[in-house]
C-alpha cells in the first residue's frame, strides 16, 4: 500500500539524488495554538496527544515541505516497518525506529523536528513519523495515509493576530512587511482546502488550518519570509469583502493589532476610471484585493512619474529621428529615480523607450515606430490612472508595481515546460520559455539569447545548464537554483551546490490547477474580458499563457498572402478556439509542427499551451506546445516536416476592416514618435484626415472624434495640448485594437 494521492515517481531522480528540504522559514517558537480543529473520527491512540496539525498533513503538504522523492520513500518504510510512538514533552511526539533512529517532532512545523540520523533539515524519519501518527490515529500501526484525505476546514488565514507572525517570523520581518503595507500592495486570493496567495514576488500557501508552522512560500528560506505576514493581511482584506465565516474585527484584535477597517483598503469599488473591477469579476473564491496604504496619501502625492513623463514628452517632441545622445542618456538618471522609488512597471516601461532610442540610432530591426509610440502612451496611461482624487495606494501598486523585489530566490520548485517561443532581431535570436508552476498556479518564462543566424532546430540543440534547450521547454525542471522576478520572469541559474535535474514530461497537462488549464473556453474568453487595459495592467511576463484542453479538432484553414495556419478546436461543450501559427524564416518548422500535432500524426491531441487573447469576438491562441501521444511537441523549435508540408488546407485569406482601419491609425500615430511632433511633414495631415475617414467608416467614431482633436491641436509649434490630444488619440486606438 502507498501514500494516497503521491503520482508515479517516474518524473523526478531518485530520492537518494535529492537533499532533504531545509528550505522553509526559520524557526521560530509560535505559540501553541488551543484552537487547532480536532480531525472527527480520527483520536489519537491511548498514551499519544491530539495533533491535530500532524492529521491534516496529507501527501500533497508533506511533499511541498519536503520533496516527492523523499515522502514516497518515508511512505515505504513507514508501512514495512513503523516506529513505536511515544509522547514527549508538552505535545511531542516520539518515534523510535527499528535501525535505532531517535525522531521527535514538536508542534510548530517539521522544521522543529529534530533526529539522530544526521540529516540536515527534514528527513524521511520525520515524515514517517507523520505517516506513523496517522496510522495510529485510525487505529491500524501498519497503514499510511493511502485512501485517506484531509477533512475539508473553512478557515482564513486572516485569523492570525500580528502577535502571531511575530512568534513565526521575527518583529524584524514584521516590520518590513509593514513598509510594503504602509505603500500598498495588490494580492490574488484563492481560496480552498489550501488558501493561497498570490504576490508579484512569491506564491504563499497555508497548508494546515490554524497552523503558522505549516506555511509553505516558493521563496529561497530566509529571502522574503516577510511575504507570510503580507499574505495573512490580504487575507484579512479580502475577509473584509468577502468573508469565509465572519468579518474580522474592524476594531483591531485582543493583543493590539489593527482590525481590517483600520489599515487595509480591500476595494469593492471600481478604482481608475472603472478599470479594477476585479474583486467583483472573479468570485468570493479567487479574487483580487488591494491592501495596506495609508488614510489620505491618495491622488494629492502625484503618481511619482511627473519626471519620467516630461522625458517622455520631450521624445515625442522630438521623435527618434531627431533624439540625440544626451536625450537618451537624460533616460539613466529617470531610470535611476524611478528604481529608487520602487516603480517597477515604470522602470520597465522607460527601459525599454531607451532601447527603442537606443535601436533606432544603431538602426537595428528592433526599433519600430509603433512600439516607441506604444510606450510613451504607456506611461501617460499609468501617470492618469493613479492621479485621480481618492485612489487607494492599492491602485497604485498595481499600476506602478511599488514595493515590488527586483528578484527573490525561490526554494526548491517544480516547473513544467510549456513550450517556446523564438524570435529574430537581426543576428540575435531569442527563445522565451515557458514553465508552469503547479504549485502556485502562475506561468513563469526564462530567456535565452545568442548573437547568431541559427534557426529554432539549431537552437534547440543548444545547451542550457546541464541541459538543452529542447529538453527545458518540453520536459519538467527541478530547481533549487531559480530566482523570480515581479515580472514572473524566473532566471536560472548554475549552482553545484544547488542541482537541476529536468526529465521528459508526458503532456499530462491535466494535472495542472484549474487557474492554468482552461477547459471551458467561454470561462476562459471571460477571464480575458475581465482584465484592466493593456497599457495599466501589471508587467507580467507570460501573463496570457494558458493550457487548453482539446476535446475536437475541427477545420485547418492556410491563408497564402500572410503565411499562417488556422486550426479550428473545440472544448467539451462545443466551443470553439482558434489555433493561429504564422510562418516566420527562424522558425521553418512551426507550421508542419502544428499541422502534424493537431491531425493526429503523432496520436490524439490532448492540449495546446500558448498566449491567448481575443480577435473578432472569439477565443484565438498561438500555440507554443501541444501534448499528443504522450510527449510534448515544440513548433518554434521543430524542424520542417515535408509530409506534413503536403497536407493540403482550405485557402481563407482573411478581410477584418476594423482591424485594417485600426492598424493604419495605430501606424499614423506611430509617425509623431518617429518624426517627431515638432518635425511633422507636409503631408502628414492629410494621412490623418484619411485614418480618420477609414475609422468613421466602420463605425468607430468616438475614436474618430479623438483623432480628430488630435488633428486640431497641430501646428508650427504644438504644446502640451497637443501632447494630450496625441496621447488620448493613441490610448483610444490601442484600446480598441485590444477589444477586437
Amino acid at each position: 500500500m502507498t501514500a494516497a494521492g503521491l503520482p508515479p515517481a517516474a518524473d523526478l531522480p531518485p530520492a537518494a539524488d535529492l537533499p532533504p528540504a531545509a528550505d522553509l522559514p526559520p524557526a521560530a517558537d509560535p505559540p501553541l495554538r488551543a484552537d487547532l480543529p480536532a480531525a472527527a473520527g480520527l483520536p489519537p491512540r491511548a498514551g499519544l496527544p491530539s495533533r491535530a496539525d500532524l492529521l491534516a498533513l496529507d501527501a500533497d503538504a508533506l511533499v511541498a515541505l519536503a520533496n516527492r522523492g523523499l515522502v514516497k520513500r518515508a511512505a515505504r518504510e513507514a508501512e514495512r516497518e513503523p516506529p513505536a510512538l511515544r509522547s514527549g514533552e508538552q505535545s511531542a511526539i516520539v518515534a523510535e525506529w527499528a535501525d535505532g533512529v531517535h525522531s521527535e517532532l514538536p508542534a510548530g512545523g517539521l522544521e522543529r523536528g529534530s533526529c539522530s540520523c544526521g540529516a540536515s533539515g527534514v528527513c524521511r524519519h520525520l515524515i514517517g513519523l507523520v505517516f506513523a501518527y496517522q496510522a495510529a490515529a485510525a487505529g491500524d500501526p501498519g497503514e499510511t495515509v493511502e485512501g485517506r484525505e484531509a477533512e475539508p476546514v473553512a478557515w482564513s488565514p486572516g485569523g492570525f493576530t500580528d502577535a502571531d507572525l511575530v512568534a513565526r517570523i521575527g518583529a524584524r520581518l514584521v516590520d518590513a512587511a509593514r513598509r510594503t503595507l504602509r505603500a500598498g500592495y495588490t494580492a490574488r486570493i484563492r481560496r480552498g482546502a489550501v488558501p493561497t496567495v498570490e504576490l508579484p514576488s512569491a506564491t504563499v500557501r497555508f497548508l494546515v488550518p490554524h497552523d503558522l508552522g505549516y506555511v509553505h512560500t516558493d521563496a529561497r528560506r530566509g529571502a522574503r519570509d516577510d511575504v507570510i505576514a503580507l499574505a495573512v493581511w490580504a487575507f484579512r482584506a479580502a475577509d473584509e469583502v468577502h468573508p469565509v465565516v465572519e468579518n474580522p474585527p474592524a476594531e483591531g484584535y485582543p493583543d493590539g493589532s489593527p482590525g481590517a477597517g483600520d489599515q487595509f483598503a480591500a476595494e469593492g469599488r471600481p478604482g481608475a476610471g472603472d478599470q479594477f473591477a476585479a474583486e467583483g469579476r472573479l468570485g468570493a473564491a479567487d479574487l483580487l484585493v488591494d491592501v495596506g496604504g495609508e488614510p489620505g496619501a491618495g491622488g494629492d502625492a502625484g503618481s511619482g512619474l511627473e519626471a519620467v513623463l516630461e522625458f517622455a514628452t520631450e521624445v515625442l517632441r522630438t521623435g527618434a529621428v531627431h533624439a540625440g545622445p544626451g536625450l537618451t542618456a537624460a533616460a539613466a538618471g529617470h531610470l535611476a529615480r524611478l528604481e529608487r522609488s520602487g516603480l517597477r512597471w515604470p522602470v520597465d516601461a522607460t527601459t525599454e523607450l531607451a532601447d527603442q532610442l537606443v535601436a533606432y540610432r544603431e538602426r537595428s530591426a528592433r526599433y519600430a515606430p509603433e512600439t516607441l509610440a506604444d510606450l510613451i502612451a504607456e506611461l501617460f496611461a499609468r501617470h492618469r490612472a493613479v492621479s485621480g482624487d481618492g485612489l487607494g495606494l492599492g491602485v497604485r501598486a498595481r499600476v506602478l508595481g511599488t514595493e515590488e523585489a527586483a528578484e527573490t530566490p525561490m526554494r526548491r520548485v517544480r516547473l513544467d515546460g510549456l513550450g517556446a517561443r523564438v524570435t529574430a532581431v537581426d543576428d540575435r535570436r531569442h527563445v522565451e520559455i515557458f514553465h508552469a508552476q503547479a504549485a502556485s498556479g502562475v506561468v513563469l518564462v526564462s530567456h535565452r539569447h545568442w548573437d547568431s543566424p541559427e534557426t529554432g532546430p539549431d537552437l534547440a540543440r543548444r545547451r542550457s545548464g546541464t541541459t538543452t534547450i529542447a529538453r527545458l521547454a518540453a520536459g519538467v525542471l527541478v530547481t533549487e537554483s531559480a530566482l523570480r522576478s515581479a515580472s514572473r520572469t524566473v532566471r536560472l541559474a548554475n549552482s553545484r551546490i544547488a542541482p537541476s535535474t529536468v526529465t521528459a514530461s508526458t503532456g499530462a497537462w491535466g494535472e495542472l490547477p484549474p487557474a492554468l488549464v482552461a477547459r471551458d473556453f467561454a470561462a476562459l474568453g471571460a477571464e480575458l474580458d475581465a482584465l484592466p487595459p493593456r497599457p495599466v495592467r501589471a508587467r507580467v511576463r507570460a501573463e496570457l499563457v494558458r493550457v487548453l484542453a482539446i476535446e475536437e479538432v475541427g477545420d485547418f484553414h492556410y491563408a497564402h498572402g500572410m503565411q499562417r495556419l488556422t486550426v479550428v478546436v473545440r472544448d467539451a461543450t462545443g466551443r470553439p478556439a482558434q489555433v493561429t501559427a504564422v510562418h516566420a524564416a527562424v522558425v521553418p518548422g512551426r507550421l508542419d509542427a502544428v499541422a502534424a500535432a493537431l491531425s493526429g500524426r503523432h496520436g490524439r491531441p490532448e492540449y495546446v499551451a500558448g498566449t491567448v487573447h481575443r480577435s473578432g469576438g472569439g477565443l484565438v491562441v498561438e500555440p507554443s506546445a501541444i501534448a499528443v501521444g504522450g510527449a510534448v511537441v515544440v513548433p518554434d523549435l521543430s524542424a520542417p516536416d515535408s509530409i506534413a508540408g503536403k497536407t493540403p488546407f482550405a485557402d481563407f485569406e482573411e478581410t477584418d476592416p476594423l482591424r485594417s482601419a485600426l492598424d493604419e491609425a495605430r501606424a499614423v500615430l506611430g509617425e509623431v514618435a518617429h518624426a517627431g511632433l515638432a518635425h511633422l511633414p507636409g503631408g502628414y495631415p492629410h494621412r490623418l484626415t484619411a485614418a480618420r475617414a477609414s475609422l468613421a467608416t466602420v463605425g468607430l467614431r468616438r475614436v474618430a472624434e479623438a483623432l480628430d482633436r488630435f488633428a486640431a491641436r497641430l501646428g508650427p509649434d504644438p504644446g502640451d495640448g497637443a501632447v494630450q490630444a496625441w496621447a488620448d488619440a493613441h490610448l483610444r486606438v490601442s484600446l480598441a485594437a485590444d477589444l477586437l
